[in-house]
């Protein structure tokens, strides 16, 4: 298997599952990621939340983990990166505000290296215009910002299990896609897993 360089952008509340389990997955089978968050340092953390669906009319928030980020968010330069990731939870409403996280992200979508986004994530790429003609779920509450985005909103099943590849972008609706949606980018970046 080729070791690949993934980026991974992460702020503050990031969703817990979201970032950990990704980052703890991709390092398993070999690959190299790096978190960043814009205006930290490799060392510093990143508070995370725990998102959960206990029946309510949408998530329930409690505090997470502080999940430490391991690269420098100013030394980025996208090139150097075989792929992107983007966690959702509610740190993807404000880094999208950052022109730079913008330009990264415009940078994958222009050579069509994979993406992958899940739940909230999927604002940062909205804001980055990399979606337009692409299938793309996310959390419900995220559609309308899809649609206007000029990509067509794929509903996710009743567990929040299912995710779709779209290009060079997959997309999940939540942490409990976590399967489908690591399995489908580890397809995109041609990491194969043999028993």
């Amino acid at each position: 298997m080729a070791v690949k360089k993934i980026l991974m952008l992460v702020g503050d509340y990031v969703e817990d599952y979201e970032v950990m389990v990704p980052f703890q997955m991709l390092l398993m089978v070999g690959h190299d990621v790096k978190a960043v968050c814009p205006g930290k340092k490799a060392g510093e953390t990143v508070r995370t939340a725990v998102h959960d669906f206990e029946g309510d009319q949408t998530y329930s928030e409690k505090p997470g983990h502080n999940f430490a980020l391991n690269f420098d968010f100013d030394a980025v330069d996208p090139a150097a990166f075989d792929a992107l990731v983007v966690p959702g939870g509610r740190a993807p409403e404000y880094i999208r505000l950052n022109p730079r996280v913008i330009e990264i992200v415009k940078h994958f979508g222009a050579t069509k290296k994979p993406i992958a986004a899940v739940c909230h994530g999927q604002q940062v790429l909205v804001t980055a215009d990399v979606i337009a003609g692409c299938q793309c779920m996310a959390y419900p509450a995220v559609q309308p910002d899809i649609e206007r985005a000029g990509a067509t909103y794929v509903g996710p099943n009743e567990t929040f299990t299912n995710a779709v590849t779209s290009g060079n972008i997959v997309t999940g609706p939540a942490w409990p896609a976590h399967p489908q949606w690591m399995r489908q980018f580890l397809d995109l970046l041609g990491t194969k897993i043999e028993a």
